[in-house]
């Protein structure tokens, strides 16, 4: 596990102590990708982690610390009540019908099981700054895609861009489904962004962090 590291997970891990005290002895994380993100939130956490995504391409030194699989956000394998929290990072966005998925996280979540759910922010001015993948072209480019999309009324995730959700959209769906919702992309940004405090602080002030997050961070419990 000293093998996987990942300075970004590892103050979310921190985060997420700091939000939700109980202990976590079974966590899923939904959308995984490769799993390093799901093996270094079992060894931070101290938790049995199972990662699900649609695509198996799983990191090898990460399959022996979490338990990855395929999976469907949609249609979960589990039973009901089966975790203490449930993890999703920048994966709501890509799922068909994420109001069906929240639905399923709820079912598989413990009573007073805890959530952290993350998304791009549909109403940012600028992404893709923190990516750990891609160039600084790429990420130019990506971010003129994007405008191009909102030009022609499609920055949206069912028309294949990389929209997310606003923060009241996400907090809106989020309230539908679990009995607690607390925005908490303050406290991440200006945790991740530690160095710049200050302006993480600043720009987390209505309206700013409306245009200037980048992504949005919620977390709760069932």
């Amino acid at each position: 596990m000293h093998a996987l590291t990942d300075a970004k997970t590892e103050k979310v891990a921190e985060i997420i102590r700091s939000v939700y005290p109980d202990p976590i002895e079974r966590m899923l994380v939904v959308g995984c990708g490769d799993g390093v993100e799901a093996a270094i939130l079992a060894h931070e956490l101290g938790a049995r982690v199972i990662g699900i995504d649609v695509v198996d391409a799983f990191h090898e030194i990460a399959s022996q610390a979490a338990d990855l699989r395929l999976g469907d956000a949609t249609d979960l394998e589990f039973e009901d009540d089966s975790f203490d929290f449930v993890f999703s990072y920048h994966a709501l966005e890509h799922i068909s019908d994420p109001d069906r998925a929240l639905r399923e996280i709820h079912r598989v979540l413990r009573p007073g099981g805890g959530f952290w759910i993350g998304t791009p922010n549909r109403t940012r001015l600028v992404g893709y700054i923190g990516a750990k993948k891609g160039t600084l072209s790429d990420k130019v480019r990506w971010n003129l895609s994007d405008y191009s999309a909102r030009l022609k009324g499609k920055f949206r995730n069912e028309y294949g861009a990389h929209a997310g959700f606003s923060s009241r959209e996400l907090g809106s769906m989020l309230s539908a489904v679990f009995s607690v919702v607390n925005d908490v992309s303050l406290l991440y940004f200006t945790t991740i962004y530690s160095r710049y405090q200050w302006a993480a602080g600043l720009a987390g002030k209505r309206p700013l962090a409306d245009y200037i997050y980048p992504s949005v961070y919620f977390s709760g419990r069932k």
